[in-house]
């Protein structure tokens, strides 16, 4: 005979199921933003008898947990797909000499710009899976991401992947920029040369407002138009024969 299950027991499911639906709906926290969600958070805790401390340090808490959010994503499972590298809006599709540090050579290449503003999700997506062969900061001035010149002037960290064809050679390379902007300060990449990267996975973060170019193989033709809405890992820019 079967037992019968308490009520108790009923009461740690729901809750389990809850907690299951909370991770879901509220992303976790980059560990980047990590100490700018905890020094308010300890600022507000430490002064809530006082209502003009702890009111502004939790607003600020609450601001920064929310730009530093770090949503699961999945990507398609498309062979050759090239995904959005940010979420954000698609400022430009056009052919522009990509960054000489990024060794593609001086020829107009494909290119997709995507503008993060302070209410986007600000970490970066691996936009196609393939091994890091160059990675180099450039600085430079804080013009707004969303001016053409900013790919040219402003500061920014190029990242450079070799793909994999089917059959095991290289594949052809593709380049991602990730842009400071005007009031973005701080690029962080985690990617380094050598480093065997997968499609989606997060391999960096702009602090605060800031914009993503991917440069693509000569002839590719992007997916996306100006305006478009993108989800970083989701999203499809392109597609490599590979």
């Amino acid at each position: 005979m079967a037992r019968r299950p308490r009520p108790d027991e009923g009461n740690v499911g729901r809750v389990a199921h809850f907690l299951d639906l909370a991770r879901e709906t509220v992303p976790p926290i980059h560990p980047a933003g990590i100490p700018f969600v905890a020094a308010p958070a300890a600022v507000a805790l430490l002064g809530r008898r006082h209502r003009w401390i702890a009111r502004p340090a939790a607003l600020t808490a609450g601001a920064c947990a929310a730009f530093f959010r770090h949503p699961s994503r999945v990507p398609p499972t498309e062979p050759g797909v090239v995904v959005a590298p940010a979420d954000g809006t698609i400022a430009l599709v056009d052919e522009a000499v990509p960054p000489a540090e990024a060794g593609l050579g001086t020829d107009p290449l494909p290119r997709v710009s995507t503008f993060l503003s302070i209410f986007d999700v600000h970490v970066q997506r691996v936009p196609i899976a393939g091994t890091v062969t160059a990675v180099k900061h450039t600085p430079g001035a804080f013009l707004s991401a969303d001016l053409p010149e900013a790919s040219r002037d402003n500061e920014r960290t190029t990242m450079t992947i070799r793909t994999t064809k089917t059959g095991g050679d290289a594949g052809p390379d593709l380049a991602v920029v990730q842009i400071a902007g005007l009031i973005a300060r701080r690029i962080v990449c985690d990617a380094k040369v050598g480093d065997t990267l997968r499609l989606a996975d997060t391999y960096g973060l702009i602090r605060f407002g800031s914009r993503v170019d991917v440069y693509f193989p000569k002839g590719t033709t992007p997916r996306v138009s100006v305006g478009q809405r993108a989800v970083g890992g989701e999203t499809p820019f392109a597609h490599l024969d590979l």
